[in-house]
C-alpha cells in the first residue's frame, strides 16, 4: 500500500480523485496510454469501490446491466447481469489487480480545497486524513492535472426529509445509506419510504424475513421486470469468445437502452401502456395497479426502475410485502399515519427518500486564489468546465449505464494529454463563447436533481459545450471530437513554471 511520499515526493502528472468505478477506469487508461506519466488515486474511505462498497444495505444491486456498465477493457463473465454489490466490488478489485492500481491508490486521503496557480501551472490541492481527528494533519499535494472521480453523490449523509412527529416513533428508523450493521429485521413489520431503485431493492429483498414489509410512496414509480441473467449475452460469450463476445453483448445492450429510452420519449403513451400491461401481468388479479403504478409524468423522465426476475411483483403476490400510496400525517409511537386516516404500523422505518448530490466530494476550488462558483461555469463536452485548467470531471448517462460515457471521457482526456505533450503545453481551459444559450447540466426529473440544480453548472444548447445522454453523440463528441478548437486555449508554461 502506497504512502503519502506518492503524493509529496513531487508535483504528479494526474491526481485522480477517488477509486470507485470512475476513478479505477482512469486509472487504466492512463497506465495504457500514458505509462510513464506518475499519477495517484485518492480515495476518502479505507477501501476501493466508492458506491458499492459503502452501501450496506440488503440486497443492493447494480440497476444497469453489468455487460454495459462494466468496463469496455475488461469483460463481465459472471452469469448476473444485473449483479449484487458483492459481484460487482470483486470486478472492481480484479481491474486494481490486472492494472497494478493497488501501489497508486492511497487510502484514508480526502481532498478538501484546491487551487490552481497559473505561474507554476500547477494544482495545489489540500489534503487530510480520514482517518485521523486532527485537525493539523492537512498537506498539500501539487498536480498538473486533477481528474475528478468522485461522482455526483454526498456519501457522508443522505437525503431525508423533515417527518412531523419522527422523535414520536418508538422504532428504529435507519437511511439505507447508513444501514446498521446490528439491523435485525426478522419478525418485524417494517415500512420502507420511498419507492425508489433503493425502495424497490430493499423490499423484495427483505420480505422473506421480515412480518411484512410495506413500501410507501408519495408518488408511483415505473417498474419493469428484467432477467438476472442475460442468456443470449452468455451465449455470444461462450461461443465467440470472451472479449469479441463481451464487445457484442455490450453493443446489443446498448441498442436496446436506446430503442427503449427513444420510444418511451417519442410514444409515451403506448410506453405507458405497455409498461401497465406487464404490471398487470405479474401482480395479484385483484392488484389496484393505476393507484400504485401510474405515475404522473411520462416513462423515462425519470429514470425507469427495474426489479430483477420481477423480485417485487413476486413479494407482492406472496402476500409479504405490499404499496401503499399516500402523503405521510405524521410518525406515531407505533408507525405512521396518513394523510387520509390509514395508520401503518412498524416496528422498523427505512427512509429510503434517496440522496444529496454534491460535486468533487464538497472541494472548495479556487484559481489563483478566486473562488470558483460552479453555477457559473459550463461544462465542455462534458469533460471539463469552462474557466478551469486542466480539470476532468466523470459524470456517467443518467438514461444508460454510468460507464459507458466515463469510458469515452477517459479516451478524450489522454488524447487532450498526448497533444500537449506533442505541442510542450502544459495547461488548457475551456472558454465559453459569449451568448451561449444554456440549461440545467442535468436535465433530469429526479428529486435529487432539482434540490441541486442552483449549485451545479450548466451546460450550452450546441456541441461542444452539451451534456449529451446518448452513446452515438458522445462516440462524436469524445472519441472522435477535437482536442483543439475555438474554445480550448492551450497555454505554455511561464519561464518559472514548474514542468
Amino acid at each position: 500500500m502506497p504512502s503519502d511520499a506518492i503524493l509529496t515526493d513531487a508535483p504528479l502528472d494526474v491526481l485522480i480523485l477517488g477509486a470507485g468505478i470512475s476513478g479505477i477506469g482512469a486509472g487504466h487508461y492512463l497506465r495504457t496510454e500514458h505509462p510513464s506519466k506518475s499519477f495517484a488515486i485518492l480515495e476518502s474511505r479505507p477501501r476501493p469501490g466508492g458506491t458499492w462498497d459503502l452501501f450496506k444495505y440488503p440486497g443492493i444491486r447494480s440497476d444497469s446491466d453489468l455487460n454495459t456498465f462494466g468496463y469496455e477493457f475488461k469483460p463481465w463473465l459472471d452469469p448476473q447481469a444485473i449483479a449484487d454489490a458483492p459481484r460487482i466490488v470483486d470486478y472492481l478489485h480484479e481491474a486494481i489487480s490486472e492494472d497494478r492500481l493497488d501501489e497508486k491508490i492511497v487510502y484514508n486521503r480526502r481532498a478538501v480545497g484546491m487551487d490552481w496557480s497559473e505561474p507554476d501551472q500547477l494544482w495545489n490541492v489540500t489534503v487530510r486524513r480520514t482517518d485521523s481527528d486532527g485537525d493539523d494533519d492537512a498537506f498539500t499535494v501539487q498536480a498538473r492535472w486533477v481528474f475528478a472521480g468522485t461522482g455526483y453523490y454526498n456519501y457522508d449523509e443522505g437525503f431525508t426529509p423533515e417527518f412531523p412527529g419522527r422523535e414520536r416513533f418508538t422504532g428504529r428508523i435507519v437511511h439505507p445509506q447508513h444501514w446498521p450493521e446490528d439491523l435485525d429485521y426478522r419478525g418485524k413489520r417494517v415500512v420502507v419510504i420511498g419507492s425508489g431503485a433503493t425502495g424497490v431493492t430493499l423490499v423484495p429483498s427483505m420480505a422473506d424475513d421480515a412480518a411484512h414489509v410495506t413500501m410507501l410512496q408519495r408518488t408511483p414509480t415505473y417498474v419493469i421486470p428484467v432477467p438476472r441473467e442475460d442468456v443470449i449475452s452468455d451465449a455470444m460469450k461462450k461461443v465467440l469468445g470472451e472479449r469479441r463476445g463481451y464487445a457484442l453483448s455490450r453493443k446489443k445492450n446498448i441498442l436496446q437502452q436506446k430503442a427503449l429510452y427513444n420510444f418511451c420519449q417519442k410514444y409515451p403513451r403506448p410506453a405507458r401502456a405497455i409498461i401497465r400491461g406487464i404490471n398487470k401481468a405479474f401482480l395479484p388479479r385483484d392488484f389496484d395497479v393505476d393507484t400504485h403504478f401510474n405515475p404522473p409524468y411520462n416513462p423515462w423522465d425519470q429514470r425507469l426502475c427495474v426489479v430483477p426476475n420481477g423480485d417485487l411483483f413476486k413479494a407482492i403476490k406472496k402476500g409479504s410485502a405490499s404499496i401503499e400510496t399516500g402523503r405521510i400525517a405524521t410518525f406515531t409511537e407505533t408507525g405512521i399515519l396518513l394523510e387520509d386516516g390509514r395508520e401503518l404500523s412498524a416496528d422498523i422505518i427505512v427512509t429510503a427518500t434517496g440522496l444529496n448530490l454534491q460535486l468533487f466530494g464538497g472541494m472548495e476550488i479556487t484559481v489563483d486564489g478566486e473562488p470558483v462558483n460552479f453555477a457559473d461555469t459550463t461544462a465542455y463536452r462534458g469533460m471539463m468546465l469552462s474557466g478551469l485548467p486542466n480539470f476532468a470531471m466523470a459524470i456517467g448517462y443518467t438514461n444508460s449505464s454510468w460507464t459507458l460515457k466515463v469510458g469515452l471521457l477517459c479516451e478524450y482526456f489522454c488524447r487532450v494529454l498526448s497533444y500537449q505533450d506533442a505541442n510542450g503545453y502544459t495547461s488548457v481551459r475551456a472558454v465559453e463563447p459569449e451568448g451561449l444559450e444554456k440549461r440545467p447540466l442535468l436535465d433530469f426529473g429526479a428529486g435529487y436533481v432539482k434540490r441541486a440544480l442552483d449549485r451545479l453548472p450548466k451546460q450550452g444548447t450546441v456541441s461542444p459545450w452539451t451534456m449529451t445522454m446518448a452513446v452515438a453523440s458522445d462516440v462524436k463528441q469524445l472519441r472522435n471530437g477535437e482536442i483543439v478548437d475555438e474554445f480550448l486555449d492551450y497555454r505554455k508554461a511561464p519561464a518559472t513554471a514548474v514542468v
